[in-house]
Protein backbone atom coordinates (compact mmCIF):
# COMPACT_ATOMS: atom_id res chain seq x y z
CA UNK A 1 0.00 0.00 0.00
CA UNK A 2 3.01 2.56 0.63
CA UNK A 3 4.81 1.65 -2.26
CA UNK A 4 1.60 2.39 -4.32
CA UNK A 5 1.37 5.93 -2.24
CA UNK A 6 5.03 6.64 -3.47
CA UNK A 7 4.71 5.67 -6.83
CA UNK A 8 1.63 7.44 -7.53
CA UNK A 9 3.06 10.76 -5.74
CA UNK A 10 6.53 10.92 -7.56
CA UNK A 11 7.09 7.56 -9.86
CA UNK A 12 5.00 9.32 -12.97
CA UNK A 13 6.56 9.13 -16.32
CA UNK A 14 4.62 10.33 -19.42
CA UNK A 15 5.24 7.50 -22.37
CA UNK A 16 5.70 8.58 -26.16
CA UNK A 17 5.19 6.59 -29.00
CA UNK A 18 7.97 3.90 -29.19
CA UNK A 19 8.71 4.24 -25.14
CA UNK A 20 8.67 2.06 -22.07
CA UNK A 21 8.91 2.47 -18.25
CA UNK A 22 9.15 0.28 -15.32
CA UNK A 23 10.10 0.81 -11.76
CA UNK A 24 11.63 -1.60 -9.40
CA UNK A 25 11.38 -1.83 -5.60
CA UNK A 26 14.18 -2.59 -2.46
CA UNK A 27 14.13 -3.02 1.06
CA UNK A 28 17.16 -1.95 2.64
CA UNK A 29 18.15 -3.09 6.32
CA UNK A 30 19.67 0.45 6.77
CA UNK A 31 18.19 4.01 7.99
CA UNK A 32 17.04 6.08 5.22
CA UNK A 33 19.81 8.70 6.39
CA UNK A 34 22.79 5.98 5.39
CA UNK A 35 21.15 5.23 2.18
CA UNK A 36 20.08 8.79 1.15
CA UNK A 37 24.16 9.82 1.58
CA UNK A 38 24.77 7.51 -1.09
CA UNK A 39 22.26 7.61 -3.53
CA UNK A 40 22.33 11.82 -3.44
CA UNK A 41 25.76 11.96 -4.90
CA UNK A 42 25.39 12.58 -7.94
CA UNK A 43 29.07 13.25 -8.37
CA UNK A 44 29.67 9.57 -7.38
CA UNK A 45 27.62 7.24 -8.25
CA UNK A 46 30.51 5.04 -8.63
CA UNK A 47 30.21 4.42 -4.74
CA UNK A 48 27.15 2.03 -5.26
CA UNK A 49 26.89 1.16 -9.03
CA UNK A 50 29.30 -1.51 -9.88
CA UNK A 51 29.49 -0.76 -13.69
CA UNK A 52 30.47 2.50 -12.78
CA UNK A 53 34.64 2.99 -13.15
CA UNK A 54 34.67 6.87 -13.00
CA UNK A 55 32.36 10.05 -12.55
CA UNK A 56 33.50 13.60 -13.45
CA UNK A 57 30.78 16.64 -13.15
CA UNK A 58 30.51 19.75 -14.27
CA UNK A 59 28.68 22.56 -11.83
CA UNK A 60 28.17 22.56 -8.81
CA UNK A 61 26.01 19.66 -7.99
CA UNK A 62 22.84 21.55 -8.24
CA UNK A 63 20.07 20.71 -10.88
CA UNK A 64 21.38 21.15 -14.17
CA UNK A 65 24.85 19.61 -13.70
CA UNK A 66 26.04 17.27 -16.11
CA UNK A 67 28.41 14.13 -15.08
CA UNK A 68 30.69 11.90 -17.79
CA UNK A 69 30.44 8.46 -16.67
CA UNK A 70 32.96 5.82 -17.44
CA UNK A 71 30.73 2.53 -17.47
CA UNK A 72 33.26 -0.43 -16.60
CA UNK A 73 33.72 -3.38 -19.54
CA UNK A 74 31.44 -6.30 -20.19
CA UNK A 75 28.33 -3.83 -21.10
CA UNK A 76 27.36 -2.56 -24.36
CA UNK A 77 28.46 0.89 -23.13
CA UNK A 78 31.87 2.87 -22.41
CA UNK A 79 30.52 6.55 -21.62
CA UNK A 80 27.48 8.26 -20.56
CA UNK A 81 26.52 11.83 -19.92
CA UNK A 82 23.69 12.81 -17.29
CA UNK A 83 22.05 15.45 -16.42
CA UNK A 84 20.71 15.64 -12.53
CA UNK A 85 16.75 16.67 -13.30
CA UNK A 86 15.85 16.65 -9.61
CA UNK A 87 17.30 16.38 -5.99
CA UNK A 88 15.00 17.34 -3.41
CA UNK A 89 16.99 16.31 0.18
CA UNK A 90 13.77 17.20 2.04
CA UNK A 91 11.50 14.03 0.17
CA UNK A 92 15.02 11.98 -0.96
CA UNK A 93 13.99 12.15 -4.56
CA UNK A 94 16.63 12.41 -7.32
CA UNK A 95 16.17 12.63 -11.23
CA UNK A 96 18.25 12.31 -13.76
CA UNK A 97 18.57 12.12 -17.62
CA UNK A 98 20.81 10.26 -19.97
CA UNK A 99 21.92 13.51 -22.75
CA UNK A 100 24.70 11.64 -24.30
CA UNK A 101 27.12 8.75 -24.55
CA UNK A 102 27.38 5.77 -26.30
CA UNK A 103 24.94 3.39 -25.01
CA UNK A 104 21.84 2.20 -26.72
CA UNK A 105 19.42 4.13 -23.99
CA UNK A 106 18.51 6.93 -25.46
CA UNK A 107 15.57 9.60 -23.66
CA UNK A 108 16.59 7.48 -20.71
CA UNK A 109 15.19 9.43 -17.61
CA UNK A 110 14.85 8.24 -14.15
CA UNK A 111 13.64 8.90 -10.60
CA UNK A 112 14.56 7.39 -7.55
CA UNK A 113 12.61 7.77 -4.09
CA UNK A 114 14.52 6.88 -0.71
CA UNK A 115 11.38 6.36 2.05
CA UNK A 116 11.66 5.27 5.85
CA UNK A 117 10.18 2.02 6.75
CA UNK A 118 10.57 -0.37 9.80
CA UNK A 119 11.69 -3.91 8.96
CA UNK A 120 11.62 -6.88 11.63
CA UNK A 121 11.49 -3.60 14.12
CA UNK A 122 14.50 -1.42 13.11
CA UNK A 123 15.29 1.08 10.99
CA UNK A 124 14.90 0.60 7.67
CA UNK A 125 14.89 2.47 3.74
CA UNK A 126 12.73 1.61 1.21
CA UNK A 127 13.83 2.83 -2.20
CA UNK A 128 11.97 2.78 -5.28
CA UNK A 129 13.25 3.59 -8.75
CA UNK A 130 11.66 4.58 -12.18
CA UNK A 131 12.46 5.10 -15.34
CA UNK A 132 11.10 5.92 -19.35
CA UNK A 133 13.44 5.02 -22.44
CA UNK A 134 13.10 4.39 -25.79
CA UNK A 135 12.47 1.50 -27.12
CA UNK A 136 15.65 0.47 -29.46
CA UNK A 137 15.04 -0.49 -33.08
CA UNK A 138 15.50 -4.39 -32.94
CA UNK A 139 14.09 -4.73 -29.61
CA UNK A 140 10.66 -4.54 -28.04
CA UNK A 141 9.50 -2.66 -25.22
CA UNK A 142 9.50 -6.31 -22.97
CA UNK A 143 13.31 -6.88 -23.92
CA UNK A 144 14.23 -3.04 -23.03
CA UNK A 145 12.62 -3.14 -19.83
CA UNK A 146 13.97 -6.41 -18.70
CA UNK A 147 17.43 -5.07 -19.85
CA UNK A 148 16.64 -1.76 -17.27
CA UNK A 149 15.25 -3.24 -14.88
CA UNK A 150 17.99 -5.93 -14.40
CA UNK A 151 20.46 -3.41 -14.22
CA UNK A 152 18.81 -1.12 -11.59
CA UNK A 153 18.32 -4.45 -9.66
CA UNK A 154 21.98 -5.01 -9.41
CA UNK A 155 22.60 -0.89 -8.72
CA UNK A 156 19.86 -1.75 -5.69
CA UNK A 157 21.49 -4.97 -4.53
CA UNK A 158 24.53 -2.82 -4.39
CA UNK A 159 23.39 -0.04 -2.81
CA UNK A 160 21.36 -2.12 0.17
CA UNK A 161 25.33 -4.00 0.54
CA UNK A 162 27.08 -0.74 1.04
CA UNK A 163 24.46 0.56 2.93
CA UNK A 164 23.89 -2.01 5.32
CA UNK A 165 27.78 -2.28 6.06
CA UNK A 166 28.11 1.00 6.48
CA UNK A 167 24.78 0.57 9.41
CA UNK A 168 26.64 -2.40 10.37
CA UNK A 169 29.71 0.14 11.09
CA UNK A 170 27.91 2.75 12.96
CA UNK A 171 25.82 0.40 15.29
CA UNK A 172 29.07 -0.70 16.00
CA UNK A 173 30.88 2.31 16.89
CA UNK A 174 27.54 3.19 19.03
CA UNK A 175 27.99 0.29 21.07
Amino acid sequence: MEEQYYMCGHHRHHLRENQCSSSVIKHIRAPVNIVWSLVRRFDKPQEYKPFVSRCTVDGDLKVGSVREVNVKSGLPATTSTERLELLDDQEHILGVKFVGGDHRLKNYSSIITVHPEMIDGRPGTLVIESFVVDVPPGNTGDETCCFVNALINCNLKALADVSERMAARTKSIEQ
